[in-house]
């Protein structure tokens, strides 16, 4: 008589969780098209290799003009520059703008040599050589050869007004995207834009399925009811729970009950897949045979699972002809019980290889993070990103002053929800936002901590388990490589600190001084070294700032905003101490000043290019790309969370990353730069 197997101390359900997770279903990276990338995971940082846009662009239909030929000008007073010609967009310029001239520019237009501004063609008139007016500018001009000699101007700009510079959108050198980005139409789009055509990407596992029993048909082939026979319905059914899993199904030939059958099976799709799946043949019948190949052919971990229905469940390894291994998880054979164990503890698992987040639903609720007005009198879409606080931490509400933490006790466990808005020729602005709120035109403004409802990009969007603003840096995009699913907006420090006392992120980086004083906790910090980039071997010879403002250079700056340009604006305030002149005296003469870039790693680039002589920047980027140095000081880079996040576990998991020994691993390589 055979033996029969049977289920003793079946595992409790958080004990086959654990022997799943024991499991290596991870499968090596690999490089795919772009165009094959859709839903793929990225296996690595993706860095801006270029600028985007590529070079300075007007962002509106108009005349590109020297800002400070404008200056003075209104509606009562207009100045009149010469019109020498015309730029449009997908043409290279071939005209230059003089001092006293502009030239007419279309919308996405490169911006002509000479010109720092664009001024909107309703703020125009149109003169003719002789001088007489001709009535407002609507815009309409043909561009023919009966172009006005003259064009007055009824407004004055400012150097970058209307203005795309170069790296606007997004700089090269930018951190683009990080590890574990799933790839949508949005990320795909913003791939396009910097020129992307091969993506590394996390490979999907491969999943082996056999279903095993005598009693089993393929669909298609004919049936004998009377010998008790039924159509294959797992085979197929957990082939598409793979796919929509994020693997890789693949179909062997139906096993019948037969131990050298079942094992040759076995065997080869072990030898072919991370993962083998088999329906049937797992409960303690004499002719269930299955336990005992795993047993002879591998190891069993467990042997079923208090749990119902599926209760007859494997998990085991198969030893592979290489000398490796391959996870084994056997289900039940009804469809119904082996459907729901695969969901409920192998789907997890193999999105978890592949790199997928949990499915969610296409709507959101969420609350406010911060007021926002609004009052065009239009349908409003909002991008907004999410950022939930599930895990314990408290609302913020800074300026709010608490009205998230005043709303119902329902309303406060709801997800923070932030205006995501960088305009719409932005196209980061996909992959900083979840979603949009519809806001209706006769609303007003929404209140902090008020509900509102979340239509996400797509299913698949998860929001980010730790929300970080502030400066830009090269260790900032080593920190957030090494946290799961961050989301880091870098909008300098002072506009950091601005929104870490509003109650919005979670964490702010915040390099330089600062004048600001917002409750906090000091999670880390490290020194970088900072000055002048200048062209390798200093062909001008510069040493220091009084360069910049006694001699004909060129220059580069960074926002208001970022930490450098604050510590560059406390080296010319000393200056002018030092000369008895103002910091505004000086800055004046410095040609450049005005002209801002907004990565760290744009102003070397156009060094590098010759646009200029001198840009403001890091020792670390300058020696990567090839310049030469100046130094002039070393900056404190300090990361600070929100004290009523500081026990968030996203926040706590990135302070642990910035103890001793990881601030050193952080650091390691990074020129100019110390704990």
């Amino acid at each position: 008589m055979t033996e029969r197997k049977e289920f003793r101390d079946l595992a409790e359900p958080d004990a086959a969780r654990e022997a799943i997770a024991s499991l290596d279903l991870v499968p090596e990276p690999e490089s795919v098209p772009l165009e094959e990338a859709r839903g793929r995971v990225l296996a690595e940082r993706v860095d801006a290799a270029i600028d985007v846009p590529g070079f300075d662009r007007a962002s509106m239909d108009g005349y590109a003009v020297r800002a400070r030929d404008t200056f003075g000008a209104d509606e009562a007073d207009p100045v009149e520059l010469d019109l020498v010609g015309a730029v449009h967009a997908g043409a290279t310029p071939e005209v230059t703008v003089e001092p006293g001239t502009c030239a007419e520019v279309s919308t996405g237009a490169v911006m002509p040599d000479g010109a720092d501004a664009v001024v909107m063609v309703e703020r125009t008139d149109e003169r003719p050589a002789d001088g007489s007016g001709t009535g407002g500018n609507d815009g309409g001009d043909d561009g023919g050869d009966d172009r006005p000699a003259r064009i007055a101007f009824r407004t004055s700009v400012a150097p970058g007004d209307h203005v795309m510079a170069a790296g606007a959108d997004i700089a090269a050198g930018a951190r683009a995207l990080g590890p574990g980005t799933r790839l949508t139409p949005r990320e795909i789009g913003l791939l396009s834009a910097l020129g992307v055509d091969e993506v590394p990407v996390r490979g999907r596992p491969t999943v082996g399925i056999v279903s095993t029993g005598d009693e089993l048909v393929r669909p298609g082939d004919d049936l004998d009811p009377s010998r008790g026979e039924i159509y294959d319905v797992n085979s197929t059914t957990i082939a598409a729970g793979v796919t929509e899993a994020g693997g890789e199904p693949v179909l062997y030939p139906h096993a019948g009950d037969d131990y050298a059958e079942m094992e040759r099976l076995l065997r080869e799709a072990a030898d072919e897949c991370d993962l083998v799946l088999s329906s049937g043949s797992t409960s303690a019948s004499a002719v269930d045979v299955i336990y005992r190949v795993i047993e002879e052919r591998g190891e069993l971990l467990l042997h079923g699972v208090a749990v119902k229905p599926g209760k007859p469940m494997l998990i085991g390894r198969l030893d592979r002809a290489d000398g490796g291994e391959s996870a084994y998880v056997g289900l039940p054979g009804y469809p119904v019980s082996a459907l729901t164990i695969f969901r409920t503890f192998v789907a997890p698992a193999v999105r978890e290889a592949a790199g997928l987040p949990e499915p969610r639903t296409a709507t959101v609720e969420g609350r406010m993070a911060v007021r926002e007005r609004y009052g065009e009198g239009r349908l409003r879409l909002m991008p907004v990103g999410l950022l939930d606080l599930g895990d314990g931490g408290t609302t913020g509400g800074g300026a709010a002053d608490g009205a998230a933490a005043d709303g119902p006790a329902g309303d406060r466990d709801l997800p923070l929800v932030y205006p995501v808005d960088k305009g719409s020729g932005a196209t980061t602005s996909l992959v900083e936002a979840d979603g949009v709120v519809a806001v209706d035109p006769d609303t007003e403004y929404l209140e902090a901590g008020e509900p509102v409802t979340v239509q996400l990009f797509s299913p698949d969007v998860r929001p980010p388990t730790l929300l970080g603003v502030g400066e830009d840096d090269p260790a900032v995009n080593r920190l957030l490589d090494r946290l799961e699913n961050p989301r880091y907006l870098p909008v300098g420090s002072r506009e950091g600190l601005r929104r870490l006392r509003d109650g919005v992120p979670d964490v702010a980086v915040v390099a330089g001084p600062t004048d600001r004083d917002v409750d906090s906790v000091v999670l880390g910090e490290w020194s970088r070294e900072w000055g002048l980039v200048v062209p390798d071997g200093n062909p001008e010879g510069v040493e220091g700032v009084a360069d910049l403002v006694d001699r004909d250079l060129r220059f580069v700056n960074r926002p208001t905003e970022t930490g450098l340009r604050r510590s560059l604006d406390d080296d010319i305030g000393d200056l002018a101490t030092e000369r008895g002149g103002s910091r505004a005296d000086l800055t004046d003469r410095i040609d450049g000043y005005g002209l801002t870039l907004r990565a760290f790693e744009s102003p070397v680039r156009r060094v590098l290019a010759g646009d200029a002589d001198a840009g403001l920047g890091l020792r670390e980027t300058a020696e990567r790309l090839g310049c030469g140095f100046v130094p002039l000081g070393e900056q404190r880079v300090v990361v600070r969370a929100a004290t009523d996040r500081a026990d968030r576990e996203a926040v706590a998991s990135l302070a642990a990353e910035l103890d001793d020994d990881g601030t050193e691993r952080l650091l390691a390589g990074l020129a100019g730069y110390s704990a």
